[in-house]
């Protein structure tokens, strides 16, 4: 009989399968329908290709790991006119092109530079022809933090400055400012156990700290809901597996899926003995 027998501790894995992680939040809403008290769990945990770090590495860290995400759009309505009496009509283009500008002062002059905090512009939409100023513009914000409080900062402030600009131009102003993902956060205990087993499996040089990233990730509301870690696994440099994701050269290393599967397997194996 074997010495260990009645040391073994049985416990249940789950495998959860996360649909519409990019901007939908699907991880929320296997929460909200239930997820953890059908499928009660002590610990989660999640791991994500990483190009630019080599295949045989990984990469985690406790605390912050990567930032919030919240989708702004501001709708600035003014008055059209022809492109030749301009005088005649209020333009929002003036306006959503100080406001671009501006924006930017939020962080650099607001927040300190200890902290991070990114807001990107990345859509304005007005007009289609040449000669006619515009009746409305649209402008697609996206803001991103890695801490609750300047989050909340910049909000607050994003608000009162688009407010404000549209008021000196003489423009109707509406925000739609939706908070998406929350600040990803892995759990010191959960994290020191996840960075062991990597250390078991890859050896202590291939394992190495992550810096945060302001990439956003909807595991975030598993980690809010139960104590676990994010960690990611090397995709590979330069050629080999380094291109970014989100760009049509992106490709998949398949040399790291045995690491990944094994890295999966002793984790498992190692929580429940």
């Amino acid at each position: 009989m074997p010495a260990n027998l009645f040391n073994v501790k049985v416990g249940t894995l789950h495998l959860i399968f996360q649909p519409a992680e990019e901007n939908e939040g699907g991880a929320r809403r296997m929460i909200e329908d239930g997820l953890f008290e059908r499928f009660p769990c002590d610990a989660v945990f999640a791991l994500h290709n990483a190009p630019g770090i080599p295949v045989g590495e990984m990469a985690l860290r406790s605390g912050p790991t990567m930032a919030s995400f919240d989708r702004v759009t501001v709708t600035l309505t003014g008055v059209g006119a022809h492109g030749a009496l301009p005088h005649q009509g209020v333009d929002p283009m003036q306006c959503a092109a100080s406001i671009v500008l501006g924006l930017q002062s939020l962080v650099s002059r607001e927040i300190s530079a200890h902290l991070a905090a990114v807001v990107t512009v990345g859509a304005v939409q007005a007009g289609e022809v040449y000669n006619i100023v515009p009746e409305q513009a649209v402008l697609k914000i996206g803001v991103r933090a890695l801490d609750p409080a300047v989050r909340a900062q910049i909000e607050r402030r994003l608000q009162a400055f688009v407010h404000a600009q549209a008021d000196s131009y003489g423009l109707k102003c509406e925000i739609d400012y939706r908070q998406q993902y929350p600040v990803l956060v892995s759990h010191a205990d959960e994290t020191a156990f996840a960075r062991q087993v990597a250390v078991d499996l890859l050896g202590a040089d291939k394992v190495r700290e992550r810096m945060p990233t302001m990439g956003s990730e909807d595991f975030a509301y598993m980690l809010q809901a139960v104590p676990g870690a994010y960690m990611v696994l090397g995709n590979g440099t330069g050629e080999d597996g380094g291109c970014l994701f989100h760009t049509p050269r992106f490709d998949f290393n398949d040399r790291a899926l045995p690491l990944g599967a094994a890295y999966w397997v002793r984790l498992a194996q190692t929580f429940l003995i």
